[in-house]
């Protein structure tokens, strides 16, 4: 059973929005990754998350690239 966050504790919750800054990061490498396997551009991905290009290359290509994900250029 998940324990909820005391709202009085600021320790816990700031704990608690790392835990989920955390999880928010691996669930982005994840579908970024899946996206890309699927074909996906930079742009595409990065319309989706709101951001630029040049910021979702920057944040996720050497990763991809490390797990032997074929990159489109554009």
């Amino acid at each position: 059973m998940t324990e909820l966050v005391d709202p009085e504790d600021p320790a816990a919750g700031l704990a608690a929005v790392v835990a989920l800054r955390r999880l928010a990061d691996r669930l982005e490498d994840s579908q970024v990754e899946r996206a890309m396997r699927a074909g996906w551009s930079w742009s595409e991905v990065a319309e989706v998350l709101g951001v630029t290009r040049q910021a979702v290359h920057k944040k996720h290509a050497r990763r991809l690239v490390a797990a032997g994900v074929a990159l489109r250029r554009r």
